[in-house]
């Protein structure tokens, strides 16, 4: 992954190195740089120049350090003012989902037009690793939420937009903290594995409007079901209560 740069290299050129990285994927927010004396030898560089560098990436938000760790790739700035400012307000179910189907469903076409080979292939593994985790007895519903997130960022990822992608998944920690996964209502795991697997194969078949439409129902689909859990959980409380 990593280039040894010529002795007459500057920090500037690390900089552009883990910028690259970043760019093309290799790196995501969270991931680990290389301890910086590994990272000199691998760049063939001096621990300062790999330090000026760092410290330049973390001085623009790019990267984050953690004194007792090691140095992190930071999340997006755009990612965290969008999370900070919707973490400030209250939405409802609805008001999220109507954004998901804002983000989801161009997004679904926006893919089989653009069919990048690698990236649709990422979306039909974490689809294969969702099955696999179905079939598990006891369900590890915790583990199949990560995987139905990660198969829709997948989606994203294959429409070829960054923002987007940072959008989805600011939507998605909402999501997760605020409800219960929908997987958990009985023979909700199974209609969604049909739905993505409609979504997969208009993606693979480089269909856009079957790929919009499958997307479409897909959110409706959860949607319905996220609000019929809302109303027995309200039902129960107010039951309760009487």
């Amino acid at each position: 992954m990593w280039e040894r740069l010529s002795p007459g290299s500057v920090a500037n050129q690390v900089e552009q190195q883990i910028t690259q990285a970043i760019e093309s994927g290799r790196y995501s927010p969270g991931d680990r740089l290389p301890p910086e004396r590994e990272f000199a030898e691998l760049l063939g560089v001096s621990r300062p120049t790999v330090r000026e560098a760092i410290g330049a990436l973390k001085a623009k938000g790019v990267l984050r350090v953690v004194h007792g760790r090691g140095v992190f790739i930071a999340e997006p700035e755009t990612a965290r003012e969008l999370r900070e400012a919707l973490a400030t307000q209250r939405h409802s179910i609805s008001e999220l989902f109507a954004m998901r189907e804002v983000l989801e469903v161009p997004a679904a076409g926006w893919a089989a037009e653009r069919q990048d080979a690698e990236a649709l292939q990422r979306v039909s593994s974490v689809l294969q690793s969702m099955a696999e985790a179905t079939e598990q007895v006891p369900r590890d519903f915790e583990r199949l939420q990560q995987l139905d997130e990660a198969f829709h960022l997948a989606i994203v990822e294959a429409a070829g937009n960054k923002f987007l992608q940072q959008t989805l998944g600011v939507l998605q920690q909402i999501l997760h903290q605020g409800m219960q996964t929908t997987l958990m209502v009985p023979g909700r795991v199974e209609a969604a594995r049909e739905d993505h697997q409609r979504i997969l194969d208009a993606l693979l078949a480089g269909d856009s409007e079957a790929a919009r439409q499958a997307a479409l129902h897909h959110v409706h689909s959860a949607r319905a079901t996220a609000m019929q859990r809302l109303e027995e959980r309200a039902e129960s409380e107010a039951s309760t209560v009487s």
